[in-house]
């Protein structure tokens, strides 16, 4: 008998957390700065109404109806569908196995902020002495021990999150999604308040109509949505394959979909109100201070911290515990979606067993990110898997199941349960303009990737970071759904 969430509310939870991660408080609000402030958030509006939501409906309507993992549910479909599946699971482990290493990191941080660990210089501290970062992708020089110490450290959280499926999941989701919105909203109360804070959000917020007219603005709206929203991981329709008969899809679909938004939204307040605090001690212009993602939480932060009036270390402690909570569940959702595709193929009863596996062969392929050349790795890796991989995951979820599929099973299916039905708006979206938006999300990658190197990067590391990585997914996809079903 398949195993069953203990309710409505563990499930939202749940796929929420999946949802949210590190990218709502550390890119989003970045990239809502970088194209148009306020008014990016109407291209970014539409494509979670016209693309994010619709595909999210679709794969919570997939795993419901066919009540298996993606690679058993897609298989359902039709003949020579199960590869998609796994191609996707393929895809998700990829991005975790680096993934878990940036959580790593903030499990080091969340030890350092007890004391302000990183010093008077954070930048110095994070890229010499904590990465201690080489000069380029082939110059590897040592495993850093403390990154791999963090790394074993995230991955035993993720496993016992996940330990006994959907069981676990549904009581840990409690503490790991509400929590860090506490937090979240506490770093908000306290951002605001501080010197200089109107000026940073201002700066977030002030829009830039002219930015709309770029198609480089609603490229990066779509690419975020998608991103965002955790669809083309499998994960959603794993999740949605626990529902019991009678779930309301359409509304968890739009519930999940606008607490991603919603949180993203917010977290540019608690972002940008502490940049406005940061440009005002330092007698800076904003823009002198605004810096991408990564460096944005493990040194822009911590400066931040360090300037602050009293309980440097209290917020410290709060930042990264908040970052570490964001994580584990984007995470485990990720791993639970590859065990639960184990699990419906060959019928392994000891989840225990699979659970343990993964965890053992994300630290072995994890170990790739934690010497000296690790970031420029992730770096790479993290571009191809979002820009490519979950694009053709969702571009071909729509394709398959749009055309070669017929959707009026999925809304017969999920209609007469949910209080918004799913009408020809989805169906439209679903087979012409998701679609088309991501055919050229694709082609405009292609052709980004065809002119130039991505961020001058060597093409021999771009091709073994990217190109290769896909094509051995896509042959280990094929691979797996040859394999006989127990």
């Amino acid at each position: 008998m398949r195993e069953r969430w203990d309710n409505r509310l563990a499930f939202i939870l749940a796929a929420i957390g999946s949802a949210i991660g590190l990218g709502n408080v550390w890119r989003f609000p970045y990239i809502c700065f970088k194209y148009g402030g306020g008014a990016f958030l109407i291209p970014y509006f539409v494509a979670l109404l016209t693309a994010g939501i619709p595909i999210m409906i679709l794969e919570f309507a997939l795993g419901y109806k066919m009540q298996g993992s993606a690679p058993d549910s897609f298989g359902k479909t039709g003949k020579n569908k199960e590869w998609l599946g796994w191609f996707a699971i393929l895809v998700a482990f990829g991005i975790v196995s680096y993934y878990a290493v940036i959580m790593g990191w903030c499990c080091n941080y969340f030890y350092y902020s007890f004391k302000l660990g990183w010093g008077k210089n954070p930048g110095e501290f994070f890229f010499k002495k904590f990465l201690n970062l080489s000069g380029g992708p082939y110059e590897y020089g040592k495993f850093e021990k403390h990154i791999i110490l963090g790394l074993i450290i995230a991955w035993v959280s993720i496993i016992a999150c996940i330990w006994k499926g959907p069981k676990t999941v549904g009581k840990v989701v409690y503490a790991t999604v509400i929590l860090p919105w506490v937090i979240l909203i506490i770093f908000v109360i306290r951002g605001v308040t501080l010197p200089g804070a109107i000026e940073g959000l201002k700066y977030y917020l002030t829009p830039n109509f002219e930015a709309l007219k770029s198609t480089e603005v609603w490229l990066n709206a779509y690419s975020q949505v998608f991103f965002s929203l955790s669809i083309g991981f499998g994960v959603m329709v794993a999740y949605a394959s626990y529902l019991p008969r009678g779930s309301d899809i359409v509304a968890n679909a739009f519930i999940v979909s606008l607490a991603d938004a919603f949180t993203a939204f917010v977290a540019g307040f608690a972002v940008f109100s502490c940049l406005g605090y940061y440009a005002n001690v330092q007698h800076l212009a904003i823009k002198d201070v605004v810096t991408t993602p990564i460096p944005l939480a493990f040194i822009t932060y911590p400066t931040i911290i360090n300037l602050l009036p009293f309980a440097r270390p209290v917020f410290g402690v709060l930042f990264f515990f908040m970052l570490i909570t964001l994580a584990i569940d984007s995470a485990f959702s990720l791993v639970e979606a590859f065990s639960c595709a184990i699990q419906d193929k060959w019928s392994i009863k000891k989840r225990w067993i699979i659970n343990i596996s993964i965890g053992v062969g994300g630290i072995l392929l994890g170990l790739f990110y934690v010497h000296q050349a690790g970031l420029y790795w992730i770096d790479i890796v993290d571009h191809f898997m979002s820009n490519f991989g979950l694009m053709i995951v969702a571009l071909l979820e729509c394709i398959l199941l749009g055309y070669f599929y017929k959707l009026s099973d999925f809304q017969d299916e999920i209609n007469p349960v949910s209080s918004i039905k799913a009408g020809k708006w989805w169906i439209i979206a679903v087979k012409v303009i998701a679609p088309a938006i991501l055919i050229w999300l694709i082609i405009h990658e292609i052709i980004e990737r065809i002119t130039k190197s991505y961020e001058g990067y060597p093409r021999s590391a771009e091709f073994l970071g990217g190109w290769l990585l896909l094509i051995i997914f896509t042959g280990l996809a094929i691979f797996l759904a040859m394999r006989r079903k127990r």
